[in-house]
Order: structure tokens, then C-alpha cells, then sequence
């Protein structure tokens, strides 16, 4: 094993973009790296694919952190540790709030810390939020393409699929929760302990969990359609683009 990689994601240890896209899928990474100009596939370790390009001249990082948060958690610290400062995830999920559709855009304003890892990091009043200036970044990235989004905190959840316990889902819904998924409040938490910039732009792949797996009522889950990757299509551009105000911003 080269002491020159990371051991997890087997990145180089420095000199990578500050800038970086966080995806669950390595074939997701695939397809936003498809976007950039000269890019390179430069790791494939696991679940952990990585590249470099340029997005409108902006040199960016494209990586994947598999499904759940312990695991991506790993790739944010690695990344973190190689030279990425900012970070957005763009991932799918299911809606919690009524009136988002399957395909729109959730843009997360903060987390439900309920992912099964951040509690071992920090104490649980800690909070999970996403940088005001990532939102702000988003939400007009957003507007450009012409895509529509909601805002609003969203539901990290350690479980996919529900078990013996119930799901506080009416409690949340009525709390206002816009969407539920896997790892934003793990990227949120990591980036607030390191100094980071951190936000998360998510395409609603279906309805909130209890339903997802009513096959009666939903004929099943199913995150493959024309309509959720009409979203990611333009969640991709959405997140880089994001990147890129973020940057001029900071200079």
C-alpha cells in the first residue's frame, strides 16, 4: 500500500481542487465528470471513484461515497485532507413535505442528525447545517436552469428500509422536513468540525419512506425512471455551477 494514497479512498494526500461534488453512485461520479473539460479518472478504491476536470475553467473534484454515512464520512475526511475546502452533495432522495414532485430539487438548509455516526464524533446537540452561502449559491444555480427546488432541512436516516421500530415520519412531516436520505448530515457535521464550506442539493427519487415500500400502493420503489434522471441530469449542472459562484464569491 503507497503511504503516498489514502488508505480509504486511495487519493493523493495533497494538491487536489478545493472545489468537489460528492455523489452516492461511482457511475453518478461517472456521468458528472462527463461534464467537465479534460477530465480524469484519477482513484477507484470500493465504492470511492474519483476525478479531476475543469468546470467553466474551474478546476473541480467528482467523487462517489457509496450508500450511508459511515462510509462517506471517510471520503469527506480524505478529501478534506488532499485540499477540498468546499463541498457539495448531490444525491437523491424521498420526499417527506407534500407538494415536491419526483425529479425536483431539495436544497438542504440544515439536517436531521439521525445517520448512525456523527453521534460518535460529536454530541448530539451539535447541529448539522449547511454553509448560508452554499444555499444562497444553490438556490440561484437553481433559478438559472430553470429547475424546480424546495428548501429545507432534510432527514438523514442510518436505515433505508424500515424495521421493527416506527418512524417518527408524521412528527417530521409536521415539522415541516423536506426530504429524506442518507449521508447530507454527515458531510453538514464534517465540514462544521474542519472549517469547511458545505451544502447538498437532492432529486426526489419518490415519496417518504413508509410509502417507498408499500408495493401495493406505490408498485415499489423505484429510482430509475426518465423523470429522476431528468433531475439528476439537471441537479448535476446545478451543483457545479454552485462551485463555480462559490469560488468567484471567495475570491
Amino acid at each position: 500500500m503507497s503511504p503516498e494514497l489514502s488508505p480509504i479512498a486511495r487519493l493523493p494526500r495533497g494538491g487536489l481542487p478545493p472545489q468537489a461534488v460528492v455523489v452516492g453512485d461511482p457511475a453518478r461520479a461517472a456521468a458528472v465528470a462527463e461534464l467537465l473539460d479534460d477530465a480524469v479518472e484519477i482513484a477507484y478504491h470500493r465504492e470511492y471513484r474519483t476525478f479531476t476536470g475543469a468546470w467553466q475553467g474551474l478546476p473541480v473534484v467528482v467523487a462517489s461515497h457509496g450508500v450511508g454515512a459511515p462510509g462517506a464520512v471517510l471520503l469527506f475526511q480524505e478529501l478534506a485532507d488532499a485540499g477540498v475546502r468546499t463541498f457539495v452533495r448531490l444525491g437523491t432522495a424521498g420526499a417527506v413535505r407534500p407538494g415536491i414532485g419526483d425529479g425536483d430539487l431539495v436544497i438542504a438548509e440544515a439536517a436531521v442528525r439521525d445517520d448512525g455516526v456523527t453521534q460518535q464524533l460529536v454530541p448530539p446537540e451539535y447541529p448539522a447545517v449547511a454553509a448560508p452561502e452554499a444555499v444562497l449559491a444553490l438556490v440561484r444555480a437553481a433559478a438559472r436552469a430553470g429547475a424546480p427546488y424546495h428548501r429545507g432541512v432534510v432527514w438523514t436516516r442510518a436505515a433505508f428500509q424500515p424495521g421493527l421500530l416506527p418512524l417518527p415520519v408524521a412528527a417530521y412531516t409536521a415539522a415541516g422536513v423536506a426530504a429524506i436520505e442518507m449521508e447530507v448530515s454527515a458531510l453538514l457535521v464534517t465540514a462544521g468540525l474542519r472549517g469547511l464550506t458545505a451544502g447538498a442539493v437532492l432529486v426526489i427519487d419518490g415519496v417518504n419512506a413508509d410509502e417507498l415500500v408499500d408495493e401495493a400502493a406505490t408498485g415499489g420503489y423505484d429510482p430509475h425512471r426518465d423523470t429522476v434522471a431528468e433531475g439528476v441530469a439537471r441537479g448535476s449542472v446545478v451543483a457545479l455551477d454552485a462551485l463555480r459562484t462559490l469560488a468567484e464569491e471567495a475570491r
